[in-house]
């Protein structure tokens, strides 16, 4: 039986962008061992955020994921600070199942940063110029999709259920990985949830 990972995202590209990223990530760990991405759950980060919604959608998740897999949640930070926002809402998500894997990632501050952290490596991608470069600080940047649509031809526009799994599928893992904390850290989250199916 496949090891099921099931997603909780917030944003409606994300739905398919997390999915394509989740079986880029399990395809670098090669780990021999045959995992099933389900379609996300979506839910609105306020309805998340507020008391008892993060937890019926890791139950929603859990009934999805069946006897062996992992629930996943991926959000934005939104300028929350990670390292307090994250173990917080980890906590209510396993209390709501503390007989399933639950690993909580934040994306800081938008899941876009990560494109921004290796956005060399979308030159001519969905619009973007050929002379984009990696930004910096991509986690400083208070809105990514702005900064991706300044950095498209003016005739484009960023499209996030268009653009995000586009990009999703191309953008460098490794180079994100050494600029940006967070996909380090969904990166690593990720490789011991999968690790535990072996």
């Amino acid at each position: 039986m496949p090891f099921r990972i099931v997603p909780i995202v917030e944003g409606h590209g994300e739905v398919e962008a997390v999915r394509i990223l989740l079986h880029r990530l399990i395809a670098e760990f090669d780990l021999g061992t045959p995992f099933q991405v389900a379609r996300p759950i979506r839910q609105p980060r306020s309805s998340l955020l507020k008391a008892g919604g993060l937890e019926r959608a890791v139950n929603l998740a859990a009934i999805e994921m069946g006897e062996t897999g992992a629930v996943l949640v991926l959000l934005d930070s939104d300028g929350e600070c990670p390292a307090e926002l994250g173990p917080t809402l980890l906590a209510r998500a396993q209390e709501a199942h503390r007989d399933k894997r639950v690993a909580v990632i934040l994306a800081h501050r938008e899941f876009e940063a990560w494109f921004l952290a290796s956005a060399s490596s979308l030159k001519g991608r969905c619009g973007l110029n050929n002379s984009i470069e990696d930004h910096p600080t991509p986690e400083e940047i208070q809105d990514c999709k702005r900064w991706l649509k300044n950095q498209m031809a003016a005739s484009s526009k960023y499209e996030e259920p268009v653009d995000q799994p586009a990009l999703a599928a191309v953008f460098a893992l490794a180079i994100a990985r050494q600029r940006s904390p967070s996909f380090d850290k969904f990166w690593r989250d990720l490789g011991s949830i999968c690790r535990t199916a072996v």
